[in-house]
């Protein structure tokens, strides 16, 4: 590929940099747009993003807002029509802090004094605007051909919560309009597949502020689903010999300090609770009082693998500006395991939990998945474990497992949790970045913290080693996640309403009401849509928003003959048949848990 960059010669590089580049030059041409429109701003960072760009500014007592955001887009298209150049030039230090001051420009300032002292302190010029910048940016705005300003959201300087709370303008740019339709197409795709809209109109949670950011609660339609994934899973364990137990939701800060949460996690848990000499917080993690369960009583190496599982609530004190519905909350429900094995078990539970994880993906279709073993920084000695000889052999142990199983793996420096290696599985949604679903972690650690111990073969007292695993992740997560990609389509044993009875009219409501109870009877979740309206209407009303996979339309015909018309939501088409047919149509399709949508 070939990019122009502001010394005016043609360079090689990759695409990736070449969007870089000119990302970061738009963020420059929308300041210049904010300095002419809004001289009294002030700017901070403004660097390019993975999908855009975002400049934070001080604009004072000024509280942008849409109408802004559009005057500023017509002043960006005339800097680029300006095809104004890019002008790079470096200066001391002293005289590098005299510009920035003589342009009002303290955030530059205040940068310039954390930098070393022999930085190069670089500028960028286009017309009357100057940035303090290393670069590279195009060589002429007009280079800039497709843009759009996205959003305006809050920003600490510095990402400090002490200082001031700046203006956060952010945008996308790209070479082509064709680019830019596109990046609206699958911004269009993102809203219309959003949990948190779905989530609305189906009527499957809701929050508050009242009750609290970032905590979520599950409305009766939500809750079907929630329950109906509890207890797929469990089955699923059941079968493989877990246990389940049910913990408490909060523990003593002793109990933290002693798995080592307290000192590489406190941060993000919620603040302490004093009652009666005793401190007490919302649990993050469930791992200590599985611990705890375990030492609770004496083991022999004939016990093991010993497999403690738990649908458990914990809480987690992210920023208010990562929340995201059900995805990301304070509060989540945690399908959370703890394997007790010997070393000699490890290869082979390791691999029982990998069949698990891909068995569950096979069930729920997804395919667009990548295996990450997620591994320490050793150069960061604060966030993980000092004990340089547990982690080596940790990191070698589930390296050997994951290769022997044949399961294709990258590696990733600075991922791993404080105390072990991991095996994360990052699915791809239909929109948006990946993340984690499920993982499975090697334990070294925190087993000897508890002093947990097994008696073995000859006798002898060993430290048993710990598996932490989430098939399901949380279930708020795998919840939101199974909405996106279905838009809330659910196959038919997740439905929060499998089928909905319509009747035509008043005339064939006696027959409609005895149809929905015959299936209420038979343990269907099933509504009655005897509201006065028109039947198109409340068909539509039934596939578009309740998105419920069967309805049956009942009309004076159907009652007098004894039978049913049924409506496929997923083909949209109407078939005749009796009620006993379609009774056992969709007990096959719940009992085979068909993807059908």
């Amino acid at each position: 590929m070939k990019a122009l960059f502001n010394d005016g010669h043609a360079a090689d590089c990759p695409k990736e940099l070449e969007n870089e580049v000119l990302r970061h030059s738009t963020a420059h041409i929308m300041a210049q747009a904010v300095k002419r429109l809004y001289p009294d701003a002030h700017f901070a960072y403004g660097p390019a993003t993975e999908n855009g760009f975002y400049y934070d500014i001080d604009m004072g007592d000024r509280t942008l807002g849409d109408e802004d955001l559009r005057a500023i887009e017509a002043e960006m298209k005339k800097i680029t029509k300006e095809n104004l150049p890019f002008k790079v030039y470096s200066l001391p230090r002293e005289e590098a802090v005299k510009l920035m001051e003589e342009r009002g420009e303290k955030y530059k300032v205040e940068h310039i004094a954390d930098l070393d002292e022999d930085a190069v302190i670089t500028f960028y010029q286009q017309g009357e605007y100057i940035d303090m910048c290393r670069g590279p940016h195009i060589t002429y705005t007009k280079a800039v051909k497709a843009f759009k300003l996205t959003t305006i959201s809050g920003a600490y300087w510095k990402n400090n919560s002490a200082n001031k709370m700046l203006t956060r303008l952010n945008g996308v740019a790209f070479f082509s309009n064709d680019e830019l339709a596109e990046y609206e197409r699958r911004v269009e795709e993102a809203k219309a597949r959003d949990h948190r809209r779905i989530g609305k109109q189906m009527r499957l949670f809701m929050t508050d502020d009242l009750v609290g950011k970032g905590l979520p609660m599950f409305l009766p339609k939500g809750y079907i689903i929630w329950q109906q994934l509890e207890d797929y899973i469990k089955d699923k364990e059941r079968m493989l010999g877990y246990q389940h137990v049910m913990t408490p939701c909060v523990g003593t800060v002793n109990l933290y300090k002693t798995s080592g949460h307290w000192d590489h996690y406190r941060e993000n848990m919620f603040p302490v609770m004093e009652l009666e000499d005793e401190q007490f917080v919302l649990r993050p993690m469930n791992c200590p009082h599985h611990m705890m369960i375990y030492a609770s009583q004496l083991h022999s190496y004939r016990d093991l693998p010993i497999r403690i599982g738990e649908v458990a609530h914990d809480f987690r004190y992210e920023p208010s500006g990562t929340l995201k519905g059900i995805e990301r909350a304070r509060h989540f429900c945690q399908n959370d395991a703890h394997l007790f094995v010997t070393p000699e078990q490890i290869k082979s539970e390791v691999s029982a939990v990998c069949d698990l994880i891909f068995e569950v993906y096979r069930d729920f279709n997804i395919t667009d998945y990548r295996c990450v073993l997620s591994l320490r920084d050793p150069e960061d000695k604060v966030k993980y474990h000092p004990d340089d000889e547990m982690w080596n052999h940790a990191e070698q142990a589930l390296r050997e497992v994951l290769t022997e199983l044949g399961i294709e793996f990258t590696e990733e420096i600075g991922e791993a949790a404080f105390y072990g290696p991991k095996l994360d599985v990052n699915v791809q949604p239909a929109v948006g970045a990946e993340y984690t679903l499920s993982t499975c972690q090697l334990d070294f650690c925190l087993p000897a913290k508890f002093d947990l111990k097994y008696t073995d073969k000859d006798g002898s007292e060993k430290t048993p080693v710990v598996l932490h695993r989430a098939i399901l992740g949380s279930l708020d997560r795998f919840m939101a996640y199974l909405t996106e990609e279905t838009k809330g389509a659910f196959p038919v044993w997740l439905a929060p309403v499998q089928v909905k009875v319509i009747p035509v009219s008043e005339k064939s409501l006696d027959y409609a009401e005895k149809i929905y109870e015959t299936l209420r009877q038979e343990r269907f979740r099933v509504e009655l849509d005897d509201r006065n309206e028109k039947v198109g209407y409340k068909i539509r009303a039934a596939r578009q928003d309740d998105k419920v996979p069967y309805m049956i339309i009942v009309g004076e015909k159907e009652a007098a003959e004894g039978t049913i018309s049924v409506r496929d939501r997923a083909t949209d088409q109407t078939t005749g048949s009796t009620l006993e047919e379609f009774v056992e149509k969709l007990r096959g399709e719940i009992s085979n848990r068909s993807r059908k949508e």
